[in-house]
């Protein structure tokens, strides 16, 4: 059976660009990573393609993460900032940059497997295609999302009242 990869990468394209992005928190790496998701599933043409791309986009962020952190004990980074900003911009900025960081912080205080459900969700992903991805049963995929939504909130709010308490 030959696969429309027009209509696969129509309809899932976005989708996992926003779910590989919460996992690498870069958008061009993102978009860098589901294209090669997209070239590795025309070279293997599987069955089920949009869950075959999410689990191999899902490979390929954790080996980037493993990479980084191998390059990390290796290398200083440098960083260099621009203080050519207007100050209303800087500070815009500052506030979209803080509210990605405590998300980032409330995400990455879930359990891994609670993480990847709430990910997969996100993205688009139907009941099926979740379990299929965590190896959770149908009926659990449902359970784990309700608790991993609240556990998601509560960090969020542990995290704010946290800063609040800093300031």
């Amino acid at each position: 059976m030959s696969t429309d990869w027009a209509a696969v990468y129509e309809a899932t394209y976005d989708d996992l660009v926003r779910f590989l992005y919460r996992l690498v928190w870069s958008d061009d790496r993102a978009h860098d990573l589901a294209q090669e998701a997209f070239v590795r599933a025309l070279r293997h043409e599987p069955e089920q393609p949009r869950a075959w791309l999410y689990s191999v986009a899902r490979n390929l962020a954790r080996d980037e993460a493993r990479a980084d952190i191998r390059n990390r004990r290796h290398l200083k980074l440098v960083q260099a900032e621009s203080s050519d900003r207007v100050a209303e911009d800087a500070e815009q900025e500052m506030e979209r940059s803080e509210k990605r960081e405590a998300v980032r912080r409330a995400l990455n205080a879930l359990s891994e497997r609670d993480r990847e459900a709430l990910l997969l969700w996100d993205a688009g992903l139907s009941y099926d295609e979740i379990a299929e991805q965590t190896g959770l049963s149908r009926g659990a995929v449902g359970t784990t999302l309700s608790r991993a939504r609240k556990r998601l909130v509560e960090a969020h709010r542990t995290g704010e009242d946290e800063n609040v308490a800093h300031l």
